[in-house]
Parts: structure tokens; C-alpha cells; sequence
């Protein structure tokens, strides 16, 4: 019996599919890349703004083809669609034999041998779950790199996102449950760790009464052959001084600070329940910026908010000039059902949001620029991911500066001995909008 596997969407939902690949291999199911010799198609849905659910129903529609042109006797709908359409899915979709909850990752053997056995299903967890470092999980990322998933769901409501809707209330693991899976992935040859949450800066609350990602941390340096821990998606309420003081000093941790601020105007921040406000957020980056030398900083924002006026864009635009952050990601507006935000008055007409998305990606493209080419001429470690497959004497690879999928590239020209998962010294020698060009000096 052979499956193929389509993960969409966050890092947080390609964990899930990751241990749902290994559930299924430990029942012994072969994986296959080759959806047209498989047996059972699974696709791991999205659903967090509508172009990411038509890309989701696009998939599982191309998926279904193979049951004309190939060997499929299941299709399998699994993660946040399902979650949120799971009678329309199958009511709508034929071609869909199951669907499968974002909390029902461990019933994927039970809807496997009911689609095999004829019968169409709808499965939801009865509670939310969170693997842990027994779950059988493959890793779909380079042997170099992982993802760890420190807490599931979100106690946040900010106005426009379906999140809490989706995932439920924050569950988090046990500081000693992850350490244990890192510990495992380090034995593994595992050199990058990536922390991720909906809100890692709020991990431990539910289990803890108070935050304990300071706690995490301190745990997790301790594992020998980890080279760097990077945090991502760290929310800027719970961004202590002490949190900050241990990035400054840990050489682990990477100096790299992915704060989701989405909006700079205060009127704005309150009709979306963000508890921040522009004096806060610039407070707290100046704080960041004093004890953290060389950090990066990485933001995304949202334009075309219900209610947003051309005052509260400029103001938003005002703020990018003048913070300069490293790494900018800019969204439109998602009218997302059962939010908050969706019965809003003042919905921005689209041409309008796409007019405000490209301005500030043009801005922010200069200051990206600017930004890395001033760091021409000095020195930064990179982990080599690959070589390139036509120009062979020049390798890609990231510094702590990159997240992994969603930032730029370092290329190292004329290296004909990196190899994957190497760590180098490379001297840069140009910075572009995204990525750099450097040259190996060890």
C-alpha cells in the first residue's frame, strides 16, 4: 500500500503532516512522491486567508485526477479546510472520501481503512491534541534543519484572524517533552531547531500559569550540536526584557526577531484587538535593537483593514521609513467568515488594498536593499542548503539573518567544496533586495 502527501500552508501544518507520515509508515504504508502510484492521497489543507482555501480545493481537485489516470482508491482531505468546511467538503466534493480535523492528525490509519472499505467519513478530534517526542514523525525538511511545534492553537482574538476558530485555545507541550524531541533531532544531525507556535511568546501559560519560554530556552542551549535556535512568530506583548537579555547572550540563539505587528496606526491595532500600540511596538524595537547587536528584525503587515483611511496607511507607511525593519512581508485584507472584522463597516475596495500593498512593497524593497548593502564587506556563518544546478562553482545557504522558506538566500561564488548542511565563514561581497552574494573565506 502506497500514499502521497501534499502538505499546504504554515510550517505548524507541515509538522502535522509530518507525523501523520509517521503514523502511517509505522503501519506499515510505503510514502511515495509519485502521486500517480499511490493508493491513498492525502492533502494537508489551508485556510487562513481565501487564496490560500482556493489553492486548498485547487490541489485536492488535481489530486482526485489520479483516480481516472492512476492507482488512487482514496482521497483524504486533511488540516484547517476540513476543519472549518467538513460537510460542505464532502457534500460538494465527490471526488473527497474523508476529511480529516486539524485535531484529528492520529485517526488518519482510521480513515484510511474506512475509505478503503467504500465508506466516505468525517473525522474531528474530540479534544485537542499536540504530538509529542514519541509520536513517529518523517521530516519532510533537509536533515540539517526542523521545525518544532512548542504549543498548538491561540488564546489571542485579534479581529481578522480564523486561527482560534481553527486550532482552538492554546495546549502546550511540556518544557521536558520538547527538549527531548530536540535532543532526538540533534542525534539526528540536526543542526538548525526552529521554534514555532501560533504565539511562541506565550508557550507555557495554559500548563504553567505564566510564560515560560525563557525556561524553554535556557533548556534547549544545553543540547549539545545544536548550532542555532531560532524563534519564530514571537508576539510583541509577552516580549520581555529577559527574553531579550537571553538572545543577547546565548550564541545559540539566533539574533533574529519575528515580531507580528500588522498594523502601526493605534485606532487601527484596537479594531483588530491587538493589545499593542505604536508607542509600545517602537519601544520595544528601540529595547531590541540597544541590547541585541546585529539583530534582525522581521514583521508582517495587513493593509486594507475595515476602516482603514488614508491616514491611518500613511501612518503605517510613515512607521516602515522610519523603523527600517530587515525583513518585511506585506497582506492584503482577508475577509475571513465568523471573525470579527467580517461584519465590519468600511470594507476597503480591493483596488484600493492592491494600490497600498504595492506602495509599501516598493518602499520596502529600497529600504531591504539599502539595508543588505550595508553589509557588504563582513563576516557571517552559513548553512549551506544546496548547490546551484547551473553554475555549479556557486552554493545557497542562509545565515541567522534567514528564516528558512521565507527569506532570502546567501550565494557563495566560485565554492567547489560546500556541501549540504556545511556551516561556512563567507565574507559578503553584495547585498540585493532579498538575497546576498558573498565568497567562502574558510
Amino acid at each position: 500500500m502506497k500514499a502521497g502527501f501534499v502538505s499546504l500552508g504554515c510550517a505548524k501544518n507541515l509538522v502535522d503532516t509530518e507525523v501523520m507520515l509517521g503514523i502511517m509508515q509505522a503501519h506499515g504504508i510505503e510514502l511515495t512522491a509519485n502521486p500517480a502510484d499511490a493508493d491513498i492521497l492525502i492533502v494537508n489543507t489551508c485556510a487562513f486567508i481565501l487564496s490560500a482555501k482556493e489553492e486548498s480545493i485547487t490541489t485536492a481537485l488535481n489530486l482526485a485526477e489520479y483516480k481516472n489516470s492512476g492507482k488512487c482508491r482514496s482521497l483524504i482531505v486533511a488540516g484547517c479546510l476540513g476543519q472549518l468546511y467538513k460537510r460542505e467538503l464532502l457534500d460538494e466534493m465527490p471526488e473527497v472520501d474523508a476529511v480529516i480535523g486539524t485535531g484529528a492528525w492520529n485517526r488518519i490509519m482510521e480513515a484510511i481503512e474506512e475509505t478503503l472499505s467504500g465508506r466516505r467519513v468525517i473525522l474531528l478530534g474530540e479534544k485537542q491534541i499536540i504530538y509529542d517526542a514519541k509520536t513517529p514523525r518523517i521530516r519532510t525538511t533537509p536533515d540539517y534543519t526542523a521545525y518544532v511545534k512548542i504549543s498548538e492553537g491561540c488564546n489571542n482574538r485579534c479581529a481578522f484572524c480564523s486561527i482560534p476558530l481553527i486550532r482552538g485555545k492554546q495546549i502546550s507541550r511540556p518544557i521536558e517533552d520538547i527538549k527531548s524531541e530536540v535532543e532526538q533531532l540533534a542525534a539526528q544531525g540536526v543542526k538548525e531547531i526552529n521554534l514555532i507556535a501560533q504565539d511562541t511568546t506565550a508557550y507555557g501559560i495554559d500548563i504553567y500559569g505564566k510564560p515560560k519560554l525563557v525556561e524553554l530556552l535556557r533548556e534547549l542551549v544545553t543540547v549539545e550540536k545544536v548550532h542555532w535556535i531560532r524563534i519564530l512568530y514571537a508576539y510583541p506583548r509577552r516580549f520581555t526584557d529577559e527574553l531579550i537579555d537571553l538572545i543577547a547572550s546565548e550564541e545559540k540563539i539566533c539574533k533574529y526577531v519575528d515580531l507580528p505587528l500588522q498594523h502601526a496606526s493605534n485606532k487601527i491595532l484596537k479594531s483588530m484587538n491587538r493589545p499593542d500600540t505604536r508607542e509600545s511596538i517602537e519601544t520595544l524595537i528601540k529595547k531590541i535593537r540597544a541590547k541585541i547587536p546585529d539583530v534582525v528584525i522581521r514583521s508582517t503587515f495587513i493593509v486594507g483593514f475595515p476602516g482603514e483611511t488614508e491616514e491611518d496607511f500613511q501612518e503605517l507607511k510613515k512607521f516602515l521609513q522610519e523603523q527600517r525593519l530587515d525583513k518585511v512581508g506585506i497582506f492584503t485584507y482577508s475577509r475571513e467568515e465568523d471573525t470579527a472584522a467580517y461584519d465590519f463597516p468600511d470594507q476597503i475596495p480591493e483596488e484600493v488594498m492592491q494600490e497600498r500593498y504595492h506602495d509599501l512593497m516598493s518602499m520596502q524593497s529600497l529600504i531591504s536593499q539599502e539595508l543588505n548593502e550595508a553589509l557588504e564587506g563582513q563576516e557571517l556563518e552559513v548553512l549551506i542548503e544546496g548547490r546551484d544546478e547551473e553554475v555549479q562553482q556557486v552554493v545557497a545557504g542562509r545565515s541567522y539573518r534567514d528564516a528558512p522558506e521565507v527569506d532570502g538566500l546567501v550565494y557563495i561564488e566560485n565554492d567547489g567544496r560546500s556541501q549540504e548542511g556545511d556551516i561556512v565563514r563567507v565574507k559578503i561581497l553584495a547585498g540585493f533586495v532579498y538575497d546576498i552574494a558573498a565568497e567562502r573565506i574558510d
